[in-house]
C-alpha cells in the first residue's frame, strides 16, 4: 500500500513539473514537444499548445486534436501556422470558432504598427470564412475587428455590411472607410435589416448622394439622426422636401433649425410649425437674408398674438381643463396606454402630460417639468410609473418631448425599460425636488 502510494506521489510531482515548465514558458526541445503532443493528459497537450515557441508543423498538427480545449488554445495562439487557422475556422466547435475570432480581435491595428502589420499578414480565407460564421458573436468580432481598418478585404467588408444582423452590419456601416457611396447606395437600394440606414446616417462626412438617399426613406428615426450628424452633407433641396415633410415629425425640428443650406422660403415655412424655442433659433440665424428674418418674426408675433385666443378657445371646449379630462377618462376606466398615444397622435400634450400624472401619481408640474427639460430618463421614468410600456415610452421621448433621437432611450431586445428600477426612481426623485413638489 504504501508502495503505491509512494509511486502515486511521484507520479503527481513529475506531472507538476511537467505542467509548470509548461505555462513557465522554460524552454523545450522539439523532441520533447512531439512526445507531449501525443500525451495522454489533454491539460498537458492543451498547455503545450498554448505556447509560442513551438515549431509550427506541431501546432498544425494539435489543431486536429480530438479536445477542444487543446483546439482552442491552438486558436488563441498568435504563433499558430496559416493553415491551423484555416483548419479551424471550420472546426465543428463553435467556442473553437469563437476563440480564432477573439485572436484576430486582439491583433488590431490600434495597438501597434507591428500588429498591425500581423493583421494584414492574416489569410484572406480565414477571414471569408469567420465572416460567414453561423454563430454571430463570432462575425461581430470580425465585424468590430475591421470596421475602421483602411485596408481590410473590400469583399469581406461588403459580406458584412449585407449581414442580416444588426449587431454585425452595424459596426462596418457606420466607420468603414472602405465602403464606397456605391456601396452604400447598393445596400439602401436592397432593403437593409432595420437599424442599418441609423447606421449610415452616423458616418462621418456622409456624402451628399448618400445623405439624398437616406432623407427620401421613410425611416424616420435614421432620418433624424442624419440631421443631427454635423458632418452629413446635404443639399438644399433635400433640406426643403424634408422641411415640408416634418410638420408633423417634431423630432426632426430642432436639427433642420440648425442645419447649413436651410434656404430663406424653408426657414419661413418652418416658422409656421416650430415650436416658440426654435423661432429664436431660426431668427437668430447669420446666413438668412434679412427678409427672412423679418418673415420669421412676423411670425413670432402673430403666433403671439394669437395665443389668447387660441388658449380661451380651448377653455371653451374643455373648461374643465386636460388634468379634469384625465381624470374623468380614469373614473370611467377608459384612461391607459391606448388613449395617451391616441393624445400624442393628435399632438394633445397638456392632455398626455395630464394623463401620465394621473396614471403615474406624480403631480402634474413634475412631468411639465420633465417634458420642458426634455430629458430621456425623465420620460422613461415617468412612462414607466404610469405603467406604460417600453415601447409607448419611446414614443413620447420622440413625439411628445421632442427629443433628439440620438439622445433617445430605446427598449431592449426583450422590449423591456433600459433603466433599473432604481435609476427611474432616482429620476421621479430628482424631478419632484427640481419642481419643488
Amino acid at each position: 500500500m504504501r508502495f503505491r502510494h509512494a509511486i502515486t506521489e511521484a507520479v503527481v510531482k513529475v506531472w507538476r513539473r511537467l505542467r509548470e515548465g509548461l505555462f513557465e514558458g522554460g524552454s523545450i526541445t522539439y523532441e520533447s514537444a512531439r512526445d507531449l503532443a501525443n500525451n495522454e493528459d489533454p491539460q498537458i497537450r492543451a498547455c503545450l499548445a498554448a505556447r509560442t515557441d513551438i515549431k509550427p508543423e506541431i501546432l498544425y498538427y494539435l489543431a486536429e486534436d480530438p479536445s477542444p480545449d487543446v483546439r482552442r488554445a491552438i486558436a488563441t495562439n498568435t504563433t499558430a501556422p496559416r493553415q491551423a487557422d484555416l483548419l479551424l475556422a471550420r472546426d465543428t466547435d463553435p467556442s473553437v470558432r469563437y476563440s480564432l475570432a477573439g485572436k484576430i480581435a486582439s491583433l488590431t491595428p490600434t495597438l501597434s504598427s507591428e500588429e498591425h502589420s500581423r493583421l494584414q499578414k492574416l489569410a484572406y480565407e480565414v477571414l471569408e470564412i469567420l465572416a460567414r460564421d453561423q454563430v454571430t458573436r463570432v462575425r461581430q468580432i470580425i465585424a468590430e475587428t475591421l470596421k475602421d481598418v483602411a485596408n481590410a478585404p473590400p469583399h469581406v467588408i461588403r459580406q458584412l455590411a449585407r449581414d442580416a444582423e444588426l449587431v454585425v452590419c452595424s459596426p462596418v456601416l457606420e466607420h468603414s472607410p472602405v465602403l464606397t457611396d456605391e456601396d452604400l447606395l447598393d445596400i439602401i437600394a436592397h432593403g437593409p435589416v432595420r437599424g442599418a440606414l441609423s447606421a449610415i446616417a452616423r458616418r462621418a462626412s456622409l456624402s451628399e448622394a448618400v445623405s439624398d438617399r437616406v432623407c427620401r426613406s421613410t425611416d424616420e428615426e435614421a432620418i433624424g439622426i442624419l440631421l443631427a450628424n454635423p458632418s452629413a452633407q446635404v443639399r438644399e433641396e433635400t433640406l426643403d422636401y424634408l422641411v415640408d415633410r416634418a410638420v408633423d415629425i417634431e423630432s426632426w425640428h430642432a436639427s433642420l433649425a440648425r442645419r447649413p443650406n436651410l434656404s430663406a422660403g424653408a426657414a419661413a415655412r418652418m416658422a409656421r410649425y416650430v415650436a416658440d424655442n426654435l423661432l429664436d433659433v431660426l431668427a437668430s440665424r447669420e446666413d438668412l437674408d434679412r427678409a427672412t428674418v423679418e418673415a420669421v418674426s412676423s411670425e413670432v408675433r402673430r403666433r403671439l398674438e394669437a395665443k389668447p385666443a387660441a388658449a380661451a378657445d380651448a377653455a371653451a371646449r374643455d373648461p374643465d381643463g386636460p388634468l379634469s379630462r384625465a381624470h374623468r377618462l380614469r373614473k370611467a376606466g377608459k384612461l391607459n396606454e391606448v388613449a395617451v398615444l391616441r393624445a400624442v397622435e393628435s399632438r394633445d400634450i397638456p392632455f398626455v402630460q395630464a394623463a401620465i400624472s394621473v396614471l403615474s401619481g406624480l403631480p402634474l408640474p413634475v412631468v411639465a417639468k420633465i417634458f420642458a427639460t426634455r430629458s430621456a430618463k425623465g420620460v422613461l421614468a415617468a412612462g414607466w410609473k404610469a405603467g406604460l410600456s417600453a415601447q409607448a415610452a419611446l414614443v413620447l421621448q420622440s413625439s411628445a418631448a421632442s427629443i433628439s433621437p440620438l439622445d433617445i432611450l430605446r427598449p431592449t431586445d426583450e422590449g423591456k425599460y433600459p433603466l433599473s428600477r432604481e435609476d427611474m426612481m432616482w429620476q421621479l426623485d430628482f424631478f419632484s425636488d427640481l419642481a419643488g413638489a
